[in-house]
């Protein structure tokens, strides 16, 4: 999903919750990665690796000017002989310390082993975010979760792609005002093909 379908998604869901709910998180993952200088893990589950996220995740880094947001994958099964950014393994997680966020990416509750490690970086100092169900013990464990229940009116795709979108915002948006539609998106491609910001 690109910017311009973001721009026109946010629209759509004007007046949810869901807006509030994902800039809350985002600026939440942000606040977390950018105070404690970087170290952003990314984590899923067996079935379900959060790739499409860490790929976001990656360009919001560089639009924005924020490379703390660039995570590092990890995968559960991992081998040596992948590419580096996917050789990752769970191994990572018990290397977790003060300083580092785990952001857990989970469309139903982790499994037993997940949480333990899960548990074991928040009692090593790392801050724990939850993108999921909304219950058990994953959300219990996280320092700030973000509920996607099954059923809801937006998959956990969908909300990742807000969240990433957020995460990478550099101001808050401007106040709504009486703006069409096609102003609104010219002003977000403008704002998409601006250089990048100067870096020194």
């Amino acid at each position: 999903m690109d910017a311009v379908r973001v721009a026109l998604l946010r629209e759509v869901l004007a007046g949810t919750e869901w807006l509030g709910a994902t800039r809350r998180f985002a600026g939440a993952l942000r606040g977390s990665v950018v105070s404690h200088g970087g170290g952003l893990l990314l984590v899923g589950t067996p079935e379900y690796e959060p790739w499409h996220l860490a790929a976001h995740l990656v360009d919001e880094a560089a639009w924005s000017g924020t490379p703390e947001l660039a995570p590092t994958l990890v995968r559960h099964d991992a081998r040596p002989s992948d590419p580096t950014h996917l050789a990752v393994g769970l191994g990572r997680l018990e290397a977790a310390r003060r300083g580092e966020t785990l952001l857990v990416v989970a469309p139903e509750g982790p499994a037993a082993p997940l949480l333990e490690r899960v548990s074991d970086a928040r009692r090593a100092g790392a801050t724990v975010l939850a993108l999921g169900p909304g219950q058990g013990e994953l959300t219990s464990l996280a320092h700030e979760a973000l509920a996607v229940p099954d059923g809801s009116e937006l998959d956990l795709d969908t909300v990742q792609h807000l969240v990433s979108a957020a995460a990478g915002e550099n101001a808050l948006p401007a106040p709504r005002g009486r703006r069409r539609l096609r102003d609104r998106v010219a002003r977000l491609a403008e704002h998409l093909t601006a250089p990048p910001p100067a870096r020194w």
